[in-house]
Order: structure tokens, then sequence, then C-alpha cells
């Protein structure tokens, strides 16, 4: 296996392009112990570590760029307060250790349905930013996932950036899982409230992320965005319902189809909650 360490970003493109085989490599989570297992057995790694642009972030007209290299332990130290629930979905990965070798950039490289920060990515309507030698273009992030652990990236492309808006109202992720860290998500659920939209996306109950359409539009039409009410338990009760609709999950290891379904139920319920007292009184709850 040869190991390519390129200095740059555009010396690592140029090697992704000459190498389209090789296996993008940074934190290396998710890499590494595929290796271990032996469940992938490339003729290359392209280790992105000495590219220093995939490490940096950046905040203009309201869009957050956030280098596919800026780990876990930085989005929750320094993007709390402009991307909340990105942080929060930080927050549920792995272990400190994990977290600071681990990335978004990675995240979206293993498409894995049970990702903690998709459903973040899908809520709040990013865009992923993907480059090769033949120039940059920009994916909504829904379109980046095309099945189970596969994305939409061309063989010479590499993952640069994810686009996000900043400071856009109440946002909310949580997760169910076996236990309370180090766990892959039973199923998990991410919230936001902006603008009278709202974006609610699912992940570890179907193939690929997802958002919960029927749920967002059910939503945003029955708020009562002015008032400064709690809101029904029926509004809350139909929220849960639609969202549990959205998904398909599987019976594995980690749970049932049904109880995926009734806990994503119980995620959207209590978000929502969240959610909608930060926009009435102006104070995030369980950040």
């Amino acid at each position: 296996m040869e190991f390519l360490r390129p200095a740059t970003l555009a010396e690592a493109l140029a090697l992704k392009a000459e190498r389209p085989d090789a296996v993008p490599i940074a934190g290396g989570t998710d890499v590494m112990v595929e290796l271990n297992f032996d469940h992938r057995r490339p003729e290359a790694l392209l280790d992105l570590t000495r590219a220093g642009e995939l490490t940096e972030w950046s905040t203009s007209d309201g869009t957050v760029r956030l280098g596919a290299g800026v780990p876990y332990s930085r989005v929750i130290a320094e993007l709390g307060e402009s991307v909340p629930a990105l942080a929060m979905a930080s927050r549920t990965v792995g272990s400190p250790q994990i977290r600071n070798r681990g990335t978004v950039g990675g995240n979206l490289g293993a498409a894995s349905p049970a990702g903690d920060t998709h459903p973040v990515l899908l809520a709040l309507d990013a865009r992923v930013e993907v480059a090769s030698v033949r120039g940059t273009r920009i994916l909504r992030a829904e379109d980046f996932y095309v099945g189970v652990k596969r994305h939409a990236l061309a063989p010479d492309e590499l993952i640069t950036a994810v686009h996000l808006p900043a400071h856009a109202g109440p946002q909310q992720f949580a997760k169910v899982g076996t236990r309370n860290a180090m766990v892959i998500a039973v199923c998990s659920f991410a919230l936001s409230l902006r603008q009278g939209a709202v974006g609610a996306a699912i992940g570890s109950a179907a193939p690929t992320p997802r958002r919960a359409e029927a749920a967002e539009d059910f939503l945003a039409a029955e708020l009562p965005w002015t008032s400064p009410e709690p809101l029904p338990d029926s509004l809350k009760r139909r929220f849960g319902d639609l969202v549990g609709e959205a998904a398909s999950p599987i019976d594995d290891v980690r749970g049932s189809a049904a109880y995926r379904k009734h806990a994503l139920g119980v995620l959207a319920r209590r978000t929502l909650t969240w959610a909608w007292d930060e926009h009435r009184t102006g104070e995030r709850a369980c950040a």
C-alpha cells in the first residue's frame, strides 16, 4: 500500500487525479477501522493532514465555510454560537481523542447512514464543496448521499468544505444510543427553525440520511411564528408522527425498525419543544 502525503490542497488534487483509487485519509477514525478489520485494502492512501487549506473556516455574508479538515473539537469550541446544532452533534461523536481527529469532511466521505453530522447538514440546507483539478462545484447536502455508504463524488474529487448558514435561528440535534458515549446512533434527528421555514432530518433510520419533508411542511404551516405561547401537545405529536413516517429503518443489533420509528418521534417532539422555547424566549436550551 502506498502512502501519498501532499503538502498542499493543489498537490492533493493532482495526486487524486493521477490516482483516483487512492483513499483520502484525514482523521482516520473510519478508514483505520476498516483497514484494521481488513474490510478495505486500497492500493494507496492519500493523507490530507498537511493541506492547511482544509483546516480553516470563515464567515462571509451570513454563511460559514467550514474546511473539510476542521476537527470536531474545534467545531465545538469555535462554532457553538454560529452553528449550534453542528456543535451539538459534534459533542456526541466518539471520545475526546476521536473528536480531536475526526472531521465533518470525513463524516461526509464515509457517507454512513449513522453519521452524526449528516442530519444537521440536511436540516440546515448545507452545501458541500468538492474540488478536482477540473475545478470546484457545490452540491446540496441532500444530493450528496446516493446510497448506503455511497456519495456523489467523482473518482478524482475531494471534499474541501461545507457551507452552512450562520446564526440561522433555533436549532437542535439529538440522538439515541445504547449508551451515552462511544456509540453509533440507533437513530438521530436534527431540527432548524428559521425565518418561517423548518428543516428536519433523520439519521440512522434509512439507507441514507434524509429530510422529513412532510414533517417540515406541516410544521412550517402550523407554527404560530408570531405568538409567544407554548405549543399544544397535539401539534408536537403530529410532528413526531410525521418524522417517524419519514424513516425506513431496518432491524439490526442496535435496535429494531419499530423502535427507531418510535424513538424518532420522541426526539422530534423534544427538539421541537427546545427549539420553540428558544424562539419564544431567546434562550437556548440543551446546547
